[in-house]
């Protein structure tokens, strides 16, 4: 119990946090005026970042492949905990989340939409979730099964 309300009050600072750094953190600002962006080819945008590394920083490398896979593994360590979800409900609901945070990004000029960004983000989703499975999963954080406990 303790450690459900520990992930859950965990997961909800953490988002926040997250949308800060999306919206507004790092200098973001809105663009004026200009098209919107977005890139819905899947892998594109890792590929250019693969097949053309010696043309970016480093840094820009590692926080658009590493951050965006990183930041978002403590999301499949608490969202199980905090919910009791399982694998395929922990990923479709994060999906559904981190996909509408992009096209808000979008919308509000202060990023991109891109299809590469949740595939990252989803898989730091699964990494964590693969985390959570290793330090014993459902032996301490009990799923909910849906079946009442005879006395």
């Amino acid at each position: 119990m303790v450690a459900r309300a520990a992930a859950a009050i965990g997961i909800f600072l953490y988002t926040f946090l997250l949308v800060y750094w999306m919206f507004v953190g790092f200098g973001r600002q809105a663009r004026r005026g200009g098209e919107m962006m977005y890139n819905l080819m899947p892998l594109s945008t890792i590929k250019n970042y693969f097949i053309y590394f010696d043309h970016y920083n480093f840094n820009t490398w590692l926080i658009n492949i590493g951050g965006n896979l990183l930041v978002f593994i403590p999301f499949g360590l608490c969202l199980p905990i905090a919910f009791r979800w399982g694998f395929g409900k922990t990923m479709i609901n994060f999906i559904v989340f981190i996909s509408t945070l992009e096209v808000l990004q979008m919308v509000t000029r202060r990023g991109s939409l891109d299809v590469d960004d949740v595939l990252l983000n989803s898989l730091g989703v699964a990494v964590g979730y693969g985390m959570y499975k290793l330090i014993g999963g459902k032996r301490y954080f009990p799923q909910k099964t849906g079946h009442s406990r005879k006395a």
